[in-house]
Parts: C-alpha cells; structure tokens; sequence
C-alpha cells in the first residue's frame, strides 16, 4: 500500500506506483513519476516530469531536479544532487529574474542499480551507466560506464564495482565480486558478467 506523510507536499499531478513511501517533508512536483515500491525520505525533492523506476530509494533530502531519469533500483543518498543547468543564473543579462522560459533543462540519466553516495553532485547533462557507483561527495561532471567505481572532484574511475555494491577484484582477465563470486570481463573499457555472456553465446 502506498504511503504518504502528512507532512509531505505530493502534487495531485504526480504518479505513484503502489507500495511507495513517502516520508516527512518529502515534495513530489506536478508530472513526476514514481515507480512501484520507491521510498522518497525525508526532505527529498523531486521535480516536475521526473521518472522514477520500480523500486528506487531517494535518501533524505537528495534533490533530483528534472527532467531526471532514473531506472529500476537506482539508489540516490543523502542530500546527493542531480542538477539541471548548464548556465546557472539568478538573472538574464538585462538584470530581469529569471524564469522558466529563459533556461532550457538538462537532465542527469542513471541506469538500474546504480548508485549516487551521499553528498555527491551530478552535472547534468550526464549519463550514469547500470551499477555503476558513484563514491560519497563526488562530482561527476562526465558520463559513467556500467559498473565504474568513480571517486573525487572532479570524479574519476578508480575501479570496478559488481550488482552486489562491492568492489571488484582482478583475476587474470576477469574481475570477481567477492561478495556473490560473479565474475565480469573487461574489454575496451566496458565491463561485463561473464556468465551473462555464455548465456548469450
């Protein structure tokens, strides 16, 4: 069942799939949707016309501005940013405030799985590959493969990272998680299961 804090503002207009949580403060703008099962903690934002998949956790106070997409299971920590302007400015250059016509928004993608660590900030526009991990305080100002552990300001790739979270360790020419025993391959900087590989011959 679908649950809603009374002291969360959830626009009329938004979209929430069943089983999803919203807690205190929590705001969900007009056009927003929400997949099946997410939990919105407290203070998070989420802007108008941003999707959520199934089953993602947006930690407290993470702003996701839109028009973010993010896919089933992704993970965004506390008070993470996801931004929408390239330019940012208070004003046009004849000193007017600025609006919503005046900008054009840019938005930050994340693939299933992966996950943004508390803190971290993410320049859109910016794509963020499946499973990929995205250290706590980084900012990402490039596209992130599947799978990248990415560290630092400006982020940079330190290693590899498998469904499970943890880090991956090099075996020869494969890559191991030694949380789950998967083993991945790497090739030409994309990484992937091996045994998913097999699968498809």
């Amino acid at each position: 069942m679908t649950h809603i804090e009374s002291s969360a503002d959830v626009s009329a207009a938004a979209e929430l799939g069943e089983g999803t949580r919203v807690w205190h403060l929590a705001q969900i703008r007009e056009g927003a949707t929400i997949g099946a099962g997410c939990n919105i903690g407290r203070g998070a934002y989420i802007g108008p016309e941003v999707e959520l998949g199934r089953n993602c956790k947006i930690q407290n106070y993470a702003l996701v501005y839109e028009p973010a997409r993010l896919a089933d299971g992704v993970f965004i920590g506390p008070a993470a940013v996801l931004t929408n302007d390239l330019f940012p400015r208070a004003v046009n250059v004849d000193g007017s405030l600025k609006d919503g016509h005046d900008w054009q928004a840019v938005g930050v993608q994340i693939g299933e799985g992966a996950s943004v660590g508390a803190r971290a900030v993410c320049i859109a526009p910016l794509t963020i590959g499946p499973w990929a991990m995205i250290a706590a305080g980084a900012v990402v100002n490039k596209d992130v493969p599947a799978h990248a552990l990415v560290v630092g300001v400006p982020a940079r790739q330190i290693g590899w990272v498998g469904k499970a979270g943890h880090r991956l360790i090099e075996n020869g020419s494969d890559w191991v998680c030694p949380a789950t025993g998967a083993t991945y391959r790497e090739t030409d900087g994309v990484l992937v299961q091996v045994d998913l590989v097999n699968d498809n011959g």
